[in-house]
């Protein structure tokens, strides 16, 4: 497969990127900075640098061609402020997926965040960052001509992974390590049946496999 990922430098998304290439798979990873090729080189991915930011449809539908799915793992980041948060968390994860429409690619997985709500209140800045991420996902559900899966951690850990986990439309709060969660991306992109699902991610008792295959048939 060709997985085309946004936020290709993120923590969770090296990791996936080293998943699909070990197994041969092709990874793309867009980036904004330049200093970052080397490391998705060294994740075995191949880079692409564009700013989701400020680039248009088109441009974006371009990378985006020839991919059998999308990632949009994403995110303005720790440190930035709300005007960011709307403008990554939920501009670019729309322009991402008008893109892949343009683009003709199908499947389109989204990287959330528990607790993520259009309506959401407050005036912090993680207030805006769950209405964006909200906003987003809302945007995403609603076009018929993508076969979405949204996946929604729990608090995220760099602990080794366990493969061991609660993935269900509802699992309340949780730490997850970051290992899970690309694994856990890495059996949706292989479980087309997930599409159509809002799912949440935490550590648990069931092995990843049997958690997909037991969620894609529900």
């Amino acid at each position: 497969m060709r997985i085309v990922i946004a936020g290709g430098h993120g923590q969770i998304a090296l990791r996936l990127e080293r998943l699909l290439a070990a197994r041969g798979d092709e990874a793309v990873g867009v980036i904004r900075n330049p200093k970052q090729i080397d490391d998705l080189r060294a994740a075995g991915a191949e880079p692409v640098v564009l700013d989701l930011e400020s680039a248009s449809v088109e441009e974006t539908a371009e990378v985006l061609r020839g991919a059998d799915a999308v990632v949009f793992a994403a995110g303005a980041g720790p440190n930035s402020g709300s005007e960011r948060k709307d403008s990554v968390d939920r501009g670019a994860a729309v322009l991402f997926a008008d893109a892949a429409e343009r683009a003709g690619v199908r499947r389109y997985v989204v990287v959330s965040s528990m607790g993520a709500d259009p309506d959401h209140p407050g005036n912090e800045v993680f207030d805006v960052y769950l209405r964006a991420k909200g906003a987003a996902d809302a945007d995403v559900r609603s076009r018929a001509a993508l076969d979405w899966t949204i996946l929604r951690p729990g608090m995220l850990t760099n602990d080794a992974g366990t493969g061991q986990v609660l993935l269900t439309a509802s699992t309340g709060r949780g730490p997850v390590p970051r290992d899970d969660v690309a694994a856990a991306l890495l059996e949706l992109l292989d479980t087309p049946a997930t599409a159509g699902l809002t799912l949440e991610l935490i550590s648990g008792g069931v092995p990843l496999t049997v958690a997909v295959k037991d969620i894609a048939g529900n």
